[in-house]
C-alpha cells in the first residue's frame, strides 16, 4: 500500500479503538493493509491493553508511516474514539473494531460514494460471522432493504429502522469529520452501545446519506465481545442501566431536534424497543434480588412512562402492555 506524505491531509481517518483484541488484531490489520483505497491515516487507540496488542500496534506504527498509536489508560471504547477524533485529519472518519475484518474494497467503495454525491455519510451492509457455529448471515437482508439513492439523514434512519434488522453501529460507514466537529458529536464515556445515540444524532444532522447493500464488513460474534457476554446478578443490573440511559437519551434527542427535522414514528418506536429489552432481561435474570433491582430502576427512571409515551403500532403496544402488566405483577413494594 502506497501512501501520501504525513503532512498532507488524508481523505479518510481510520480510528481503531483497541483493548485486548487478541489474535484477531493481526487478522484485522491484514484486512486493513489490503485496502485498495490508500489515501488514509490509521489511528490505533490502545485502551490499556494487557495481552500484547499494544506491542503489536507499536510494531505496525514503526513499519508504516501512515499508522500512529495513541496509548491511554483503559477508559472504554467511547473515550478511545474521542481520543482518535481529537487528532483525526481526514475529510471523513470511520471506526472499525479491531477484532473484525474488512473487504479489500470497503473504503474505496464508501469514499467514492461520498465524493461522487457529496455525502455526509456513506454506509454499507455487513455480515455477521458466528465463531462458534461458523455460520454467516447478512446483517440487513436484501428483502428488507436494498441500495438507496441520496436521502437526508432522518429519512435514511427511518428507512433503516423500519427493516427491524438495522444495527446502530458506526463501523458500517464513513462520516464527514467537519459535521462531527461542528456539532460536537462525541461518544458518551462509559456507555455500552454508545453507537445508538451517536448514530441517531449524527443522522439527524446529516443532509446527504447513501447506502449500498453490498456487505463490505464482517462482524465477528464471539463470547469475548462485550455485547455478547451473559450477565447475571448485580452485573446484569448495572448493564441494563445502560439501556435505560439510552432510552432517555433517544427521547431527549427527539425533543431537541423536533422542529428542525422530521421526527418519524420509527424514532419513537426505537425508544420503547430499547427499553423493552430491559423488561425481557427481568424474566431471564435468575437472581431474585437482581430482578427486583432492575424493576426498581425501570420505575425510578420513569422508563415505564417513557415507553408509554413512545410506543407506536399495534404490535408494539401489545408487547408493551403485556410486559408492563408482568412488571407490575412481579414488582415487590
Amino acid at each position: 500500500m502506497t501512501q501520501q506524505s504525513k503532512t498532507a491531509s488524508p481523505l479518510l481517518s481510520v480510528i481503531i479503538p483497541m483493548y485486548n483484541a487478541g489474535d484477531m488484531f493481526d487478522t484485522f490489520m491484514a484486512s486493513l493493509l489490503a485496502q485498495t483505497f490508500t489515501d488514509l491515516e490509521v489511528i490505533i487507540v490502545n485502551d490499556g491493553s494487557t495481552d500484547g496488542s499494544a506491542e503489536r500496534a507499536a510494531d505496525y506504527a514503526a513499519r508504516y508511516e501512515y499508522i500512529s498509536v495513541i496509548n491511554q489508560e483503559n477508559g472504554g471504547v467511547s473515550r478511545a474514539r474521542n481520543a482518535g477524533l481529537a487528532v483525526a485529519r481526514g475529510k471523513y472518519v470511520t471506526f472499525p473494531d479491531a477484532d473484525d475484518t474488512l473487504s479489500p474494497t470497503m473504503y474505496q467503495t464508501l469514499v467514492e460514494m461520498a465524493e461522487q454525491d457529496d455525502l455526509d455519510v456513506a454506509q454499507c451492509n455487513a455480515e455477521c460471522f458466528y465463531s462458534g457455529s461458523q455460520r454467516v448471515r447478512t446483517l440487513i437482508p436484501l428483502d428488507r432493504l436494498t441500495s438507496t439513492g441520496v436521502l437526508d439523514g432522518a429519512a435514511w434512519l427511518n428507512k433503516a429502522l423500519a427493516t427491524r434488522r438495522y444495527l446502530h453501529v458506526v463501523w458500517m460507514g464513513i462520516y464527514r469529520l467537519s459535521l462531527i466537529k461542528s456539532h460536537g458529536l462525541l461518544f458518551e464515556p462509559g456507555l455500552h452501545h454508545q453507537d445508538i445515540p451517536w448514530t441517531t444524532e449524527f443522522m439527524l444532522n446529516a443532509r446527504r446519506v447513501r447506502y449500498t447493500d453490498t456487505a463490505l464488513y464482517r462482524y465477528y460474534v464471539h463470547d469475548r465481545s462485550i455485547s455478547n457476554r451473559k450477565r447475571t446478578g448485580q452485573r446484569n443490573v448495572e448493564y441494563q442501566r445502560h439501556y435505560l440511559k439510552i432510552a432517555r437519551m433517544l427521547e431527549e434527542i427527539n425533543q431537541r431536534y423536533r422542529g428542525k427535522v422530521k421526527i418519524y414514528p420509527q424514532f419513537h418506536y426505537q425508544i420503547t424497543h430499547e427499553a423493552l429489552s430491559v423488561c425481557h432481561s427481568v424474566r431471564r435474570e435468575p437472581d431474585a434480588d437482581a430482578r427486583q433491582a432492575i424493576i426498581a430502576d425501570i420505575f425510578s427512571t420513569q422508563t415505564h412512562r417513557r415507553m408509554l409515551r413512545n410506543a407506536r403500532g399495534l404490535k408494539q403496544w401489545y408487547q408493551l402492555l403485556l410486559w408492563l402488566s408482568r412488571i407490575y405483577r412481579w414488582r415487590k413494594h
